[in-house]
């Protein structure tokens, strides 16, 4: 062919090839989009915490549909709020409605297990991106399902921990080590504190104490005489954000002395907590999941890639966000936290050059990154139904540091668990400076050597 044949060829296909490169795209925006249901408690106290678990929903769903999606369709969100329990109902009908069959939430343990239960009801597969209370994944439901770890996970690691690590530090062998227990009396609290019960005493050691105290009137002077009486080598907590600040407030202020005090979730995993007690908090444990920062050697190759990507998109929405007009004036800090007010930032293992992803965000994340990368890709982009999804879910069996926040992924098939992730990740950190924290346990998550044992005061 001569040269000026070829050129009256090319001209005649390069507008051909044009067009069928602006109708693949336009077929990809045309799309039928794969619906996810996403509820999250978007106003009042919650909103804040409950945000960043949404928005780690929302990049794995951006770094999903900037490849090729699902089967070559995008996925797109039906966010709801979901403000209290009893509106959980009228939500999944109207998900339902929308042609979702999947839903992902809903951040706290009472909204969870409203939220599962509608979901259930209407058919609906719910992926639970938070909440820890054992009662979701308790109930015998084969549409509920649970990645993250659930509050036996941490009451059993608070207990380990004390049994393995901290006893010999305090000079005692497991079997010398006194426990005592406190959680405040609601479901979430007793789930966290009836696996660190059953997990001492499977390794020999004491409980001196179990106590409970009610959130609305604590009666602090009398719990932690009680204590006294008890005389603990270590004490798990079980508490909410403000009774866990109070808690360990009212133990200076009572001068009770212990080893160590492992705070079970909430509290002492709050910036709030080492924000507000300052040096009080130093010493102090919190046994929870895993926020940004951690040992690198927890994930696998493509998991560490997928997790580096998070972060750079996690540090590039605050940025966005912190330079927005309404957005508030301080915003810094290692783990992407300040308050209101703007007095304190919170410094830990994450790059310091750029806010590392919060707990709530990573959970968020690596719950929708399991759904969206494990488990949908294997029903391909037609339109399954929630029983085809839950069969998908339950054929998963990925091993330890497969996931982001260095979990691994097999759901339990037990009738008891059924739907939890049975290679949940839960991690201790500690309090090492004011408003500092460091990852001190299992030794594959650890930025830092265990310290301050026993504590100062």
């Amino acid at each position: 062919m001569s040269s000026i044949s070829r050129r009256v060829v090319t001209a005649l296909l390069l507008p051909a090839v044009l067009v069928a490169g602006l109708l693949g795209i336009r077929a990809w925006v045309a799309a039928d989009p794969i619906r996810i249901g996403a509820v999250f408690p978007l106003h009042g106290n919650a909103a804040q915490l409950a945000g960043e678990e949404e928005r780690g929903v929302e990049i794995a769903r951006d770094m999903v549909n900037a490849g090729a999606g699902i089967g070559g369709r995008p996925i797109a969100l039906e966010v709801r709020d979901l403000e209290g329990a009893a509106d959980a109902p009228a939500v999944m009908a109207s998900l339902r409605a929308a042609g979702v069959q999947v839903v992902i939430g809903a951040y706290s343990s009472e909204l969870s297990i409203a939220a599962s239960s509608a979901a259930a009801d209407a058919g609906l597969v719910y992926w639970e991106a938070g909440a820890v209370a054992d009662r979701l994944t308790g109930r015998g439901l084969p549409l509920v399902f649970r990645v993250g770890a659930s509050g036996s996970n941490l009451g059993a690691n608070s207990a380990s921990f004390a049994a393995t690590q901290l006893a010999s530090r305090l000079g005692k062998t497991p079997a010398q080590l006194r426990l005592a227990i406190v959680a405040v009396d609601d479901e979430y609290a007793r789930s966290v504190a009836d696996a660190a019960e059953a997990t001492a005493r499977a390794a020999g050691t004491p409980i001196v104490a179990r106590l409970t105290y009610s959130l609305e009137l604590p009666r602090w002077p009398s719990l932690m005489a009680r204590l006294a009486d008890a005389r603990p080598d270590v004490i798990v907590l079980a508490s909410h954000i403000p009774d866990g600040i109070a808690f360990r407030r009212a133990m200076v202020q009572a001068g009770l002395h212990v080893g160590a005090l492992i705070g079970s979730t909430m509290a002492e995993c709050s910036p709030d907590f080492a924000g507000d007690l300052g040096p009080d908090a130093v010493g102090v444990f919190a046994s929870d999941r895993p926020t940004g920062g951690f040992q690198a050697a927890a994930l696998a190759p493509a998991a560490r890639q997928v997790y580096d990507r998070f972060a750079a998109a996690w540090a590039e929405a605050g940025s966005a966000a912190a330079s927005a007009p309404s957005a508030p004036s301080a915003q810094s800090g290692s783990e992407g936290y300040a308050p209101d007010d703007g007095e304190y930032e919170i410094q830990g293992p994450a790059a310091e050059t750029a806010p590392g992803p919060t707990e709530e965000g990573l959970s968020g994340f690596t719950a929708a990154w399991a759904l969206f990368h494990q488990v949908l890709p294997e029903v391909g982009g037609r339109d399954a139904t929630a029983a085809q999804i839950a069969a998908a879910a339950r054929l998963v069996d990925l091993p330890a540091g497969s996931l982001p926040n260095g979990a691994g992924l097999r759901f339990s098939s037990a009738p008891r668990t059924l739907g939890q992730n049975e290679r949940a990740a839960a991690v201790i950190w500690q309090w090492q400076a004011v408003r500092s924290y460091t990852f001190v346990w299992p030794a594959a998550y650890a930025t830092g050597a265990i310290g301050f044992v026993p504590l100062a005061r």
